[in-house]
């Protein structure tokens, strides 16, 4: 094609003015840091959002029956797990029964949370109890003497280790004529888990449901019925099935409804960041513009030329919006390869640390998307593309007879 074949003449040509040469570079850095800007970005947020996801959807239930209204707990846990595990996508529907505790080792001690579960053979573990660093699930079968599996961080902080004794107090463990006392019970940690995530490492341990309802003097009864899915945006759905066969005392929650905040947080933070480093491409574009209006000054005689010669204005302006095009793409296609490249290497080292009691990750994550990279990369070729207009325009207006003239 003639016109894309004289826009890439202009482009390789030397310059009668350096500054046009200059200006085109700058213009194509410009894309380029903007692209690649906007991909590291949203990478960080994808990271971000796919990691606390994961962690946290590994700790907890993907949809959970609770109580509409703090009471004794759900005593007909047993044949309602059984009809809720019966739903599509259901996967698992398990109890649990959540208390808090102080709990102290060798050096000190700490709150936490400890859940009640089931550890029965056949019976579906919690994810944290999957990623053991030491010890056993084996050792919490024993419903003799109390088991516990504490998280990585806590049992840092109270100095436990796999097979030592821990003190756990109950605030409220005995009643006497004058009321409730603390209650002091040893347990042995049977194993230490680590997920990953902060505040589960730090602050949640888990013990057999028969035994944690024996220590907190409960009757059968749980917190919770815990609902795993095959599909985690199934949720809704299994919500809505659920609620249908609950009772009005209980009510089902989704993984969404609990961590709206954080996830609505990415989700603006997302936006925000798209708009503002996307600031960076109108910059960009108003550089190509520039170069474009000063390269139509500079060829204006090659134009008149071209014109005389039988050039149609179509094929005028095609030639400068052909350069500005290829001005952006080449900013693109270097932006996109910075942008993925740096992407990989700063998630594969971890090159990146955070602090962990702030941010609950102990590294930034980057997860580039190929979907991000498309919009983007179309993003960056409209701006271009749209600031060829102006110019492409100017350069169909030159007269031949005019231009040629004094020549």
């Amino acid at each position: 094609m003639l016109e894309l074949f004289i826009a890439k003449r202009y482009l390789r040509a030397k310059r009668k003015q350096v500054v046009i040469s200059v200006i085109t570079f700058i213009s194509v850095a410009g894309v380029a840091a903007g692209v690649m800007a906007l991909v590291i970005a949203l990478a960080v947020n994808n990271g971000f959002k796919n990691t606390l996801e994961r962690n946290l959807l590994g700790a907890t239930a993907h949809v959970s029956i609770l109580e509409k209204e703090q009471g004794s707990g759900i005593d007909n846990w047993q044949e309602l797990a059984a009809k809720l595990q019966k739903l599509p996508h259901v996967v698992s529907s398990t109890p649990g029964l959540y208390e808090s505790a102080y709990i102290t080792g060798s050096t000190q001690g700490d709150g936490a949370e400890i859940k009640g579960v089931r550890v029965d053979p056949g019976a579906p573990l919690p994810d944290a109890l999957k990623h053991l660093k030491s010890g056993s699930v084996d050792a919490l079968r024993d419903q003799d003497v109390p088991e516990i599996v504490l998280g990585s961080r806590l049992a840092q902080t109270i100095g436990a280790n796999a097979g030592q004794v821990v003190n756990i107090l109950i605030s409220d463990g005995e009643i006497t004529p004058f009321g409730p006392e603390p209650k002091r019970v040893k347990a042995r940690v049977a194993g230490i888990f680590e997920v990953g995530f902060f505040d589960v490492d730090s602050h949640w341990a888990y013990m057999s449901l028969p035994v944690e309802q024996r220590i907190f003097r409960l009757d059968d009864v749980v917190s919770s019925i815990d609902i795993m899915l095959d599909d985690i945006y199934q949720a809704d759905a299994v919500q809505h099935a659920a609620e249908a066969m609950i009772g009005p005392k209980l009510g089902a929650s989704t993984w969404k409804e609990q961590y709206h905040q954080i996830l609505g947080a990415l989700k603006i933070e997302r936006l925000a960041t798209a708009i503002t480093i996307g600031l960076i491409q109108l910059v960009a574009g108003l550089n190509i513009l520039i170069t474009l209006v000063m390269m139509v000054m500079e060829k204006h005689r090659d134009i008149s030329i071209l014109m005389s010669m039988g050039a149609r204005a179509s094929q005028i302006r095609n030639i400068f919006v052909f350069e500005g095009g290829l001005i952006g793409a080449s900013g693109t296609v270097i932006g996109l390869v910075l942008g993925y490249t740096l992407c990989y290497f700063l998630d594969r080292y971890k090159m990146i640390p955070l602090d962990e009691q702030v941010y609950a990750l102990p590294f930034v994550p980057f997860n580039a998307q190929a979907i991000d990279g498309l919009w983007i990369a179309a993003a960056a070729m409209a701006v271009s593309l749209l600031a060829t207009l102006y110019p492409a325009y100017n350069a169909t207006r030159i007269a031949p007879v005019e231009a040629l003239r004094y020549e």
